[in-house]
């Protein structure tokens, strides 16, 4: 039996907003994450969002933020919201920066001392956090899609990229998407994988892109999705900053995307 904590439950848009923690051994330290369930749950398993927050963020952010859960329950979705890093590790420096460390996990495996003992974002998600999902919700693991903000957005692209067996659809708002190529991917690349850039290409959407046999720099990753064919949609809004304002605009759009997706 999973060791699953309810830490706490609210009405939501006539569905349940859940807190939760478990003890995560791939991780090896308690992690928190909230599901929503739409009304429809009561009765059947759901398909479901997994989304990923940005730097600084927590598993709370999307959920009390974004406005999603009004749109997923019209439409029966479950949302799903992880924490953004490991808490409470105890790692030097761990917290001096807003960009690496806590709250910045970047959604993949570490593999540099002394991250890559706890900072393995990518297992816990893939290989523990969704299986715990598929065994203790009312949610269908056949139908899963993905998306996210910032990091997070970054962490949709790859993690859809590099399991695309798991989500039928992936979207992101302001994803960093070619992070070799901008400031903070350079320095969490660094830190977590070393300095092989070879390691950082298998991290970076835009380099997967163009990897495939088939079909914050967003042009270049349409540009490598037009070179092979793959579609994509690209909406470029003006006058909008990059929180959640924006966010919450343009939720709607993005949740029937997936919905659209999932039903087929």
């Amino acid at each position: 039996m999973a060791d699953l904590k309810t830490l706490s439950e609210h009405r939501c848009n006539g569905g349940v907003q859940r807190f939760l923690e478990h003890p995560s051994s791939v991780i090896g330290l308690p992690m928190r994450f909230l599901v929503y369930l739409p009304p429809q749950a009561e009765s059947a398993r759901m398909p479901a969002l997994l989304y990923l927050a940005g730097l600084t963020c927590n598993e709370e952010t999307f959920m009390a933020k974004a406005g999603a859960q009004r749109v997923a329950a019209e439409l029966g979705l479950a949302l799903i919201a992880p924490d953004t890093s490991p808490r409470g590790a105890g790692v030097a420096g761990e917290s001096d920066s807003w960009d690496f460390g806590v709250g910045a996990g970047f959604y993949l495996d570490a593999t540099e001392a002394p991250w890559a003992e706890r900072w393995r974002m990518e297992s816990y998600l893939i290989g523990e956090l969704l299986p715990l999902l598929f065994n203790t919700q009312p949610i269908s693991g056949e139908h899963l899609s993905i998306f996210g903000h910032s990091m997070g957005g970054h962490g949709a692209l790859t993690l859809a990229l590099r399991h695309p067996h798991l989500f039928r659809s992936v979207s992101a708002f302001a994803p960093i998407c070619a992070p070799m190529h901008c400031a903070w991917g350079q320095k969490a690349f660094s830190g977590y994988l070393g300095a092989d850039r070879a390691a950082w290409s298998a991290h970076d959407a835009t380099a997967l892109m163009r990897q495939r046999t088939r079909p914050p720099f967003p042009h270049l990753f349409e540009d490598a999705c037009h070179a092979l064919g793959q579609p994509v949609t690209v909406n470029r809004r003006e006058g909008y900053d990059h929180g959640y304002y924006f966010i919450s605009t343009f939720m709607r759009e993005h949740v029937e995307h997936h919905a659209a997706a999932l039903r087929r």
